[in-house]
Formats: C-alpha cells, sequence, structure tokens
C-alpha cells in the first residue's frame, strides 16, 4: 500500500515507517500537525505531540518526500475513549490534514502512526482513516516497550530527548542527550518506579536527527534553550525550545526509484512543504442515509420469518432465520437484512438496541457472498448505534438450504445492560489481526469474555500464514492469546469453550495433527503463563469441533 505517515518527529513515528516499509508498504508522503504560534513548543492536547515542532519542517528534506502541515486549530472537546465528529476537536484538524493528503495524492490507501499503548490517540486515528476509507497502520502496538526501545536504537534510530516529565529525570542532566545513552538509567526507573520505558506515559518525548530514512540529509541541532515548566517538583517539566540548526547532507544519498514511479506525486514535489488550512466539517450526514437505506427492504410474510429465543438471568440469545427463502431471494444478503431488521424490532420490544448486543453468531449458505452480505451487516450495525463498541463475530458457511434455515442464520447473545469492555483494534498492527469493519475482537461482560472469532492471520500482512490446517490453527491460537493478555487472562487458563471450526475438506490425519496441535500449543502457553506469575486456577474447558463447508478467507 501507498502510506502517507504521521510524523510528530519522535522516534515512533519514525520507527512506525520503517517497519511499514519492512513489511512492504512504500511511504509517498509525510503529514504533521503543529501549533498555530510558532513561538509555542507544547499545546495541552491529548493527541499531539509539538515539541520540536520546529524542526520538522527539515523532514521533507532529509527524507526527499512532500510533507504537508497543518496548524492545529481545534481543542480536546470530545474527550471519552470512543471518538465520534465533533467540530472543533482537535482530531477534526487530522481529518483535514489527511483528507487533502488524499485528494492531492489519490494512490494513498493508508496511513502510518507510532501509536504503542494509547487506546486514546489509536481510536481517533482509526476514526479518521474509517471516514476517509484509509487503513491505519501501528506496527508499534501493544509491542513490549524494553524491546521496542532497544529495536529502534539498533535499527539506527538517533533520537534526543525534547522533554522531559518524570520521577528520576532531570531537565538539567536529561534534556537534549541521546536515547541510546539513557537506556539504562530508563530501565532503572521502570524498576523503581514504573515508568513507561518508551515515554507512552508522558515521562519524555524524543525529536529524531537521523536514521535511515533520512537518505539525503541529517539534522543538526545547533542551539537550544531550556524551559522549565514545573521547576523544584518531584517531577520537573522541562522541554527544548530549538534556537538554531542545520542539515548536514550525506554523502551516500539515494533515489527513492519507487517514490518516483509514483504517477500522481510529481518530481517537483519531493522534499517540498505543502500547508493545509480550511475549516472544520459539519458533521456528516452519512449515517441519516445509511439509517434509510434499511427500510427499503423486500417485504416478507411474517409466517416465513422464524424466531427462537432462549433466556437465562439477565442474558438472553434471539436466533432468526427465513423459510422457503430459496423461492424467491436474490441471496444471502437479501436474507440478511430481512433477519437483521426482524431482530432489530426484537430488540425494540425490550427496550434494547444493537448496542446491547454482545455477540453474534453469522451463519451464511454461501461464503461466496461474504462481501456483499457484510455489505448489509454493517447497514444495521454501526459504530454510531454502539457507543460503548460494536460486537464480537464469527461467521462461517452452513448448508442452511439443505435443512430448509434459508440463506443466512443469525443468532445474537444480548445483555439487559450494557455495561461491558469492548476490543476493537482497527489497525494493522504486529499484535493480532485487526478487525477492519463492523466487529470487534472481543466483549468482556460479567467477568465472561466473549472472543471473535480468529483466523491463522499473520497480523502485520494480513495473509493466511503457510502450513496448512494444523499451522493456521496454531497461528488462530497464538492470535487468541494476544487478545486475551489485553484481559490480563489466558486461553490456557481461563477458557470455559473452545469452538474449532474445521473446512470439511480436511483429510482425517490433518485432522487430528490439529487436535494435536491445539493440545500442545495449550500446554506450553499454561506453563509460560504461569512461569509469568499468572492464576494458578485452570479451568478445564468444552472442546467442540465443526465442521464446516467453508470459512472466510477459504
Amino acid at each position: 500500500m501507498k502510506v502517507v505517515a504521521l510524523v510528530s518527529g519522535g522516534k515512533d513515528s519514525c520507527y512506525a515507517m520503517m517497519k511499514s516499509i519492512q513489511y512492504g508498504h512504500e511511504i509517498v508522503a509525510l503529514a504533521n500537525l503543529m501549533p498555530a504560534d510558532d513561538s509555542v513548543d507544547e499545546l495541552d492536547s491529548f493527541m499531539y505531540q509539538t515539541v520540536g515542532h520546529q524542526i520538522i519542517v527539515s523532514y521533507a528534506e532529509c527524507m526527499g518526500l512532500p510533507l504537508f502541515r497543518r496548524r492545529i486549530q481545534g481543542s480536546t472537546r470530545h474527550q471519552t475513549l470512543n471518538y465520534k465528529t465533533t467540530p472543533g476537536d482537535e482530531v477534526e484538524d487530522m481529518f483535514i490534514l489527511l483528507n487533502e493528503v488524499k485528494r492531492q495524492i489519490p494512490s494513498i490507501t493508508a496511513v502510518s502512526s507510532g501509536a504503542i499503548a494509547s487506546d486514546y490517540q489509536r481510536l481517533r486515528v482509526e476514526s479518521v482513516c474509517s471516514r476517509l476509507g484509509l487503513v491505519s497502520l501501528a506496527y508499534l502496538w501493544k509491542q513490549d516497550q524494553s524491546l521496542l526501545l532497544q529495536e529502534m536504537i539498533s535499527n539506527g534510530i538517533l533520537a534526543i530527548t525534547v522533554k522531559v516529565a518524570a520521577i528520576g529525570l532531570d531537565p538539567a542532566k536529561h534534556l537534549g542527550k541521546e536515547i541510546a545513552f539513557l537506556t539504562a538509567h530508563l530501565h532503572k526507573l521502570k524498576e523503581l518506579y514504573g515508568i513507561n520505558v518508551c515515554g507512552e506515559g508522558g515521562e519524555y518525548e524524543t525529536l529524531t536527527l537521523d536514521c535511515p530514512l533520512f537518505i539525503n540529509a541529517r539534522i543538526v541541532l545547533d542551539e537550544f534553550q531550556t524551559v522549565l515548566h514545573s521547576p523544584g517538583s518531584i517531577a520537573s517539566v522541562g522541554v527544548i525550545h530549538p534556537l538554531a540548526f542545520h542539515l548536514e547532507n550525506k554523502d551516500t544519498a539515494i533515489s527513492l526509484s519507487e517514490n518516483d514511479k509514483t504517477s500522481d506525486s510529481s518530481l517537483e514535489k519531493k522534499g517540498s512543504v505543502f500547508v493545509v488550512q480550511g475549516d472544520f466539517p459539519q458533521r456528516s450526514e452519512a449515517t441519516c442515509q445509511s439509517n434509510s437505506e434499511t427500510t427499503n427492504l423486500v417485504e416478507v410474510r411474517d409466517d416465513r420469518i422464524c424466531i427462537s429465543k432462549t433466556k437465562k438471568d439477565d442474558i438472553f440469545s434471539i436466533c432468526c432465520w427465513l423459510q422457503d427463502s430459496c423461492k424467491t431471494s436474490a441471496g444471502s444478503h437479501e436474507d440478511l437484512a430481512v433477519v437483521l431488521k426482524h431482530i432489530e424490532s426484537q430488540l425494540a420490544g425490550y427496550g434494547f438496541g444493537w448496542e446491547h448486543v454482545l455477540y453474534i453468531h453469522l451463519y451464511i449458505a454461501d461464503m461466496n457472498e461474504f462481501a456483499t452480505v457484510n455489505e448489509t451487516y454493517v447497514r444495521f450495525i454501526t459504530q454510531e448505534k454502539c457507543p460503548f463498541g460494536v460486537p464480537s463475530r464469527s461467521t462461517i458457511e452452513l448448508p442452511l438450504l439443505q435443512v430448509s434455515l434459508g440463506r443466512a442464520y443469525i443468532e445474537v447473545l444480548v445483555a439487559n445492560d450494557n455495561r461491558k469492555n469492548v476490543l476493537h483494534v482497527q489497525s494493522i498492527s504486529s499484535w493480532a489481526p485487526s478487525c477492519i469493519g463492523p466487529y470487534s475482537q472481543a466483549t468482556l461482560h460479567k467477568e465472561i469474555l466473549h472472543m471473535a472469532g480468529q483466523l491463522g492471520l499473520d497480523p502485520p500482512t494480513m495473509r493466511l500464514c503457510n502450513g496448512g490446517p494444523s499451522a493456521e490453527l496454531e497461528q488462530a491460537l497464538v492470535n487468541s492469546e494476544a487478545v486475551a493478555n489485553v484481559f490480563n487472562c489466558s486461553i490456557s487458563t481461563s477458557a470455559i469453550v473452545f469452538t474449532i471450526y474445521c473446512s470439511a475438506h480436511t483429510p482425517l490425519p490433518e485432522r487430528f495433527k490439529i487436535q494435536e496441535k491445539q493440545d500442545s500449543f495449550l500446554k506450553q502457553t499454561r506453563l509460560l503463563h504461569l512461569d509469568k506469575g499468572g492464576k494458578c486456577k485452570i479451568l478445564d474447558p468444552i472442546f467442540l469441533y465443526l465442521l464446516a463447508p467453508d470459512l472466510p478467507k477459504r
């Protein structure tokens, strides 16, 4: 994919670019947000690092790429974790900036950012990307910070501290120092006070002066002024205000031959800087249009709509399907639209909505229709309707028509309350497969974690791993464990039920390998979990193996 990289000047955004290139993407432009006033070093922003912004202009020349910059006009207006479009919020500055980049370079399909641990920042980047039809790349997400810091240094990131704000970091001693020089001290502070060694808790910020992507020149900071914000406190806050810098040309400058071939990024743009202006956009009407679309459904007789309900305590499920759909239906997507509309009505009858749904099992008669089925699904189940997070989901093909269950059969698990914790990461990363769509990786409700279906996808590439079904199962388990770890648990000790969907085409000997792989993986993971001080109580899960005609991604 062709990528525009969000750059703050920090080590993280630079290393995120390097990782994007490692996984086969191409950086074709840079984007930066800076204060409205050049004399201001740091804004009161939950989103953006701006210390050292005076130097970012030189990144265009250092990398030989166009740099798009916008002065931040908004402020922090929408402070809850899940962002929704809010005129005047600082996130809208990012939307305007990236929208202009996309307009000038239409081939761009992805955005790179240096998010490591902040859900607040990640969710806002994902929100903007979703609105612009771009893919979020966050290759540093959820990586071990100690290993990540060492990786950055060993891979040639030369960065200095431009802000310190943590106990044990002294502006007089530690500002302007190379991060490689401070590594041992940062690990000592981690042991003493639990700081984030990559500075993810705001302990410090950095400015990258050189890295392998700076093919034309490196930055030399000649003179700076130290500005103290809270001198004498336990954790003094100090920032660097650059006064003078210059570029030092590299003799081994290399032409970005691949970038030179980009049709919509002309040669005169290389190293150029573009200032992006414009007012905040008005609230999109797309949601209203989407909602109106759901009413344009084929009329279906009530006696053809089948409902099954189960209820226990404060949780209940609704199953819905159509009878005799093969005689009248145009496909699975048409059946699904009718079924979803009927479930929506059932929920409304209880005074509920989609935000009360914890989990959805989606069964379709033909996996070839998966794309159109998903388009129908997103007309009903949206982020706007689920402010606490969209439900987790699994989707497989079943021989529904043969047993008179229509072309689309859906089961929703509903809670009487909407007190749930939803994990929905849409960014492509090395952590676990992204959910670029209307479902989440996992939903926690009253100590039960409902995990979405996992395929054997390699997270950074989102491609099925090689090695056949048993290798795919192992990768799917690795992915599931990564999701479980976010909730401080392990699938090896905390799982109640494993449902293993397996292609019916899998030969019998391979099925035995799958079971053996499952057993060995869980045993090894359990030992690792216990070695790390995990809970000793181990649940005895149920294993359900289900042969399905087809699965997503085949």
